[in-house]
């Protein structure tokens, strides 16, 4: 029962509960429905109250179009209140557009002051709230001009309403209440201005205007009118003014408006007489001196980012090229502006592509992410920029150091400037046009005096001009060639700059710069950018000169000054490496030395095409080859860095037994060298000689690397099929390599052609007819390469642009195809170059962009670009037409061919070995050496055979004839008829291989079976079986050996020696 009970109670309780919660749930639904109902209500009300808000408003614009009466401004102005209190910009747009026009239409009523809007800031009641309204009303056009594009038609007029707004209500200038008795209230209605343009600073107007600047410029083309143009610029200048030109609103105004691609341009082109507001406020002037404090400028750049800086620069120096009196008073403060604006810049400009980087159209590749929306501004920018290297701005800049004279008498100092015209500021087209007019004027030879100290301020203004520029190269990546093109556009600069350096210091020039590499002062580095500077402007001015420039009108440099110019650039690189300075380089330093080393090299490569430096010019007393050797066996850095840079300070002589150590190094390293425990491996092979190329090709391509280079028998089989006597010691296989090249480079053959002046072998361009043309191309390159590894010479003459490119100088950034062209064709070089100089419009020829070549009776059209043959040659491109036809005449023609040949030459000789020569001392290595032929070193290293000695009467006679009968040319005939090369060896006959000997011979060659002792005691003793008179000399060129018959008289030798070699009858085989 107790249980029973308690179960009960405990039900009850249950049901009490529940039902409090569901009595409290009703509660809460009431109370939730009453709030949802409140706020619908609310919702319905102010929608409602919206729309009659709306209803109102339209019909008073309604009215107003109707132009029945003329709306007070009280009326337009509690309009306007109940319109902004229900402003929604999506669906007040076009209501906020008639609220516009009718405020400005109100203010355009002549002599009706009730109307004029502005008059309601007289009230006492109204004007704070018609100022406050006023600037909700200017904020919210603002807002419409950030979301408006002025290239579309329905926007630009927008754009206009918008600004018109903006400038009727930031200037009381076109307010009409202020007219006559009305002046006294200026000062207040301009109080009230300036409140209202503080108001709109403060909410970020600087920025709306940067957008729609931007929107409207950063293009090809500008889709802003001039008056809004004209009516932005005004209002960005207003508050600047306004502040009397305070350091904030400068700094604003820089970032948000200087820094908008291209407008001062922009400016100049469509509103000039805002340039004037410009520079009648003297606007560059306070900028630069802005700037010109390190925190401020830093902070700007900050700000605006890489590429935005390199606007806000590219319009500095627009406007410097306006503000000639500016840029003369402050030139010291605007360079340095510029150099630390460039620096900011150049910390995201990147070596190389990365996931990391964005592709920049004149920086590079850059470490931040581009605004590609600037891009199609990027012409304009850099139209800009090209003043800073224009002639123009030069002229100003380097003031200091084109003052000089370099004249000898003031006659010639009198001499007509150069007038300054906005194409002048654009040099790349008129450059070469001037650069051909031959200078009539004579002067002293430059060379180091000394005198001027370094820490004068006309030193150090012109060092820091320098490192403007030299920060603008390594910047400004892209347009790298268009500024060093300005740079050297004045014939006159480089060698005054050369001038002043040379000046510099108590001995002048490399004392000082050696110096200064081991001060890491701020001075120091200066001056070292002077130099730098130029070395990359006379490296590139030389690069662009063909030889008559250079040579004869010895434009900017006289031949004399580039002689004393290489001295100093050899000593200085020398010292670089020599003390140990390269070996620890890096970042400045070693752009130094690059830029040092690079103008040297042009210097050198140009002096071995054609000599302007004496004799023995290149190289350093001051360095023992002996020691150089020393230190490259002990793996020394400075010995390799100076045989990788500059080998020709090493004497030839001493370069080709480096050479010769190099290759026996290899060969004792691969087991080619016989030893006394070990013997190098041998191949044999067997040509037949009917078809002597053909076996060669399919026995030896077969070969690996290291077996051509080691010993290669070969065994002869004649046309009857029957082996050949004789034991090949390398004699044979010298016969065999030398009748190889000489079928190979035959022009029959047509694998190679033969140039149109002095007959110098190049890979033919038709060569490809040939089956298998390229692997036969690597064969000619192996057979080469194992000639020049074994040390024989081959009487092969390339033309000089293949040896270039054989050496791997086509690939330098310095190379020029033109420079080399008359290695090829002169003849045709001559007509490249009179298209060069060709004064009347080159477009009257009719020349187009291609290349037409009689290929095998068929005309075949070549286009030096994409779509060339439809391209016209013009004034423009002209040089480009040049270099395009250089380059495919030496380069695209026989491209393949080339590659393998060089990929043969270089499995046999590392490229490394031969980099320490020149084009023609490779020539020279290969072919032996073009000096006159040493007759007492070849009778040193003479071997007789067959009874013959030194003092016999024939070979006494032999010498003599040689000696005193034979001409240079005939002594060359004669080194050919035994060793088949007109040449002597590199080193001497020391090094000829098989060493020259000569046999004494009784019998005619196909009875000859070799020296017995009969015929021996006979030549000793100069007993002859019968008088040989009819017979001749003959030679076997592979032991490079002389059979010669026991002549009695002298009389008799010359002759037959004479007609012997006159009819070349070489080539037996004993």
């Amino acid at each position: 029962m107790f249980s029973a009970s308690q179960s009960s109670k405990a039900q009850f309780l249950d049901k009490a509960r529940q039902a409090r919660e569901e009595r409290r749930e009703l509660k809460e639904r009431e109370r939730a429905a009453i709030q949802i109902q409140a706020l619908i209500r609310r919702f319905l009300c102010r929608c409602r109250l919206q729309r009659e808000i709306r209803r109102e408003v339209e019909d008073f614009f309604e009215a107003n179009e109707s132009g029945s009466n003329k709306r007070s401004a009280l009326s337009v102005f509690r309009i306007a209140r109940k319109l902004l209190f229900v402003f929604n910009v999506k669906e007040d747009k076009e209501r906020f557009e008639k609220l516009c026009r009718c405020i400005l239409n109100s203010m355009d009523v002549e002599n009706e002051p009730k109307v004029w809007y502005v008059s309601l800031a007289l009230s006492k009641d109204l004007t704070l709230l018609w100022i406050k309204q006023i600037k909700d009303i200017l904020w919210f056009c603002c807002e419409f001009l950030k979301q408006l594009k002025p290239d579309i038609l329905q926007d630009s007029k927008l754009v206009n309403l918008h600004l018109t707004m903006l400038v009727t209500f930031t200037d009381t200038s076109t307010w009409k209440i202020l007219r006559g008795r009305g002046e006294t209230l200026r000062p207040a209605m301009n109080h009230i201005c300036a409140n209202i343009m503080g108001h709109l600073n403060q909410k970020g107007f600087y920025s709306v205007l940067q957008i729609l600047l931007t929107n409207g410029l950063a293009r090809s083309r500008p889709s802003l009118s001039k008056g809004s143009l004209t009516a932005i610029f005004s209002l960005a200048l207003r508050p600047v003014v306004a502040a009397q030109f305070s350091d904030n609103l400068l700094r604003s105004f820089l970032i948000h408006v200087m820094s908008v691609p291209a407008i001062m341009t922009h400016l100049a082109t469509l509103t000039p007489e805002r340039l004037a507001v410009i520079e009648s406020h003297e606007l560059f002037r306070k900028f630069i001196l802005f700037l010109s404090r390190e925190a401020q400028c830093r902070d700007v750049c900050v700000c605006l980012e890489g590429s935005h800086t390199l606007c806000l620069l590219g319009n500095l120096v627009y406007l410097g090229s306006l503000n000639d009196k500016v840029l003369e008073e402050e030139t010291t403060l605007f360079v340095g502006v510029l150099i630390h604006m460039l620096s900011y810049c150049q910390k995201y400009v990147s070596q190389k592509k990365s996931n990391l980087t964005h592709w920049h159209p004149v920086l590079g590749w850059f470490s931040q992410t581009v605004d590609y929306g600037l891009n199609e501004s990027m012409p304009l920018l850099t139209k800009q920029l090209q003043h800073l290297w224009g002639v123009h701005m030069i002229r100003i800049l380097f003031s200091d150091v084109l003052s000089k004279k370099l004249l000898e008498n003031q006659e010639m100092a009198q001499l007509p400037a150069q007038p300054i015209s906005p194409q002048n500021s654009l040099p790349v087209k008129s450059l070469f046009k001037r650069a051909f007019q031959k200078s009539a004027s004579v002067r002293n030879i430059l060379k180091p005096v000394g005198g001027k100290r370094v820490d004068s301020a006309e030193v150090q203004k012109v060092c820091s001009i320098c490192v403007l520029y030299q920060t603008t190269l390594t910047t400004l990546t892209q347009i790298r060639l268009q500024i060093l093109t300005g740079l050297t556009y004045l014939d006159d600069l480089l060698p005054k700059l050369w001038a002043f350096i040379c000046e510099l210091g108590p001995q002048g020039g490399l004392k000082l710069f050696l110096e200064c590499l081991n001060n890491d002062t701020e001075e120091s580095k200066r001056l070292l950018a002077m130099l730098m500077l130029f070395c990359d402007c006379s490296r590139h001015l030389i690069t662009i000169l063909d030889d008559i420039e250079v040579y004869e009108e010895q434009i900017s440099f006289k031949l004399e000054e580039l002689v004393t110019i290489s001295s100093f650039l050899n000593s200085f690189v020398f010292k670089m490496i020599w003390d140990g300075i390269v070996e620890n380089a890096r970042g400045e330093t070693l752009e130094l030395f690059h830029s040092v080393h690079g103008w040297l090299m042009v210097l050198y490569e140009r002096d071995c095409r054609r000599r302007f430096a004496p004799d023995d010019h290149w190289l350093r007393k001051d360095l023992k080859p002996s020691v150089l050797f020393q230190e490259l066996d002990k793996d020394k850095k400075r010995a390799q860095l100076l045989l990788q840079y500059i080998p020709h300070v090493i004497p030839h002589k001493n370069r080709v037994l480096l050479f010769r150590n190099m290759v026996t190094k290899e060969k004792e390293k691969l087991g080619l060298v016989e030893t006394s425990s070990a013997s190098p491996h041998v191949t044999h092979i067997t040509i037949r000689r009917s078809r002597m190329l053909e076996d060669g090709y399919e026995q030896l391509r077969q070969l690996s690397q290291n077996a051509m280079k080691g010993v290669i028998r070969v065994k002869f089989v004649n046309d009857l099929g029957v082996d050949e006597a004789g034991i090949d010691q390398d004699g044979v296989f010298k016969e065999f390599l030398e009748e190889i090249i000489k079928k190979v480079f035959d022009p029959a053959l047509n694998l190679f052609k033969t140039t149109s002046g002095d007959e110098r072998l190049y890979p033919s361009p038709t060569s490809y007819i040939h089956e298998n043309y390229l692997q036969l191309f690597e064969f000619v390159g192996k057979m080469l390469g194992k000639a020049v590894y074994e040390g024989i010479v081959v009487d092969v003459p390339f033309a000089s642009f293949f040896l270039s490119q054989l050496l791997g100088h086509h690939h330098s950034v310095f190379y020029s195809s033109v420079d080399e062209l008359p290695s090829l064709d002169s003849e045709f070089y001559k007509n490249l170059t009179s298209i060069k100089r060709y004064d009347g419009d080159i477009s009257d020829l009719g020349l187009t962009l291609s290349y037409d070549e009689d290929v095998m009776g068929q005309l075949v059209c070549h286009e030096l670009v994409p779509g060339g043959k439809t391209i016209p040659v013009t004034n423009e491109n002209k040089i480009s037409y040049i270099h395009l036809m250089a380059h495919f005449r030496m380069h695209t023609q026989i491209r393949s061919q080339t590659a393998a040949l060089i990929s043969g030459f270089r499995s046999i000789i590392k490229p490394e070995w031969i980099r320490m020569f020149s084009a023609p001392e490779l020539q020279r290595l290969i072919s032996g050496d073009n000096a006159e032929i040493d007759l007492e070193d070849l009778k040193k290293h003479t071997v007789y055979y067959g009874g013959f000695h030194g003092s016999h009467r024939v070979i006494i006679w032999l010498w003599d004839i040689l000696a005193n009968d034979f001409s240079p040319e005939e002594r060359a005939m004669f080194l050919k008829f035994v060793t088949s090369c007109s040449r002597p060896p590199l080193l001497g006959f020391a090094y000829l291989k098989p060493p020259f000997s000569i046999r004494c011979v009784e019998v005619s060659d196909d009875q000859d079976t070799g020296d017995t002792l009969g015929s021996v005691l006979r030549g000793f003793f100069t007993i002859r079986k019968k008088e040989p008179g009819g017979r001749l000399p003959t030679s076997s060129t592979c032991f490079n050996l002389l059979k010669l018959p026991n002549y009695s008289k002298k009389s008799i030798l010359r002759e037959k020696l004479r007609y012997a070699i006159s009819m070349n009858t070489g080539f037996e085989l004993s």
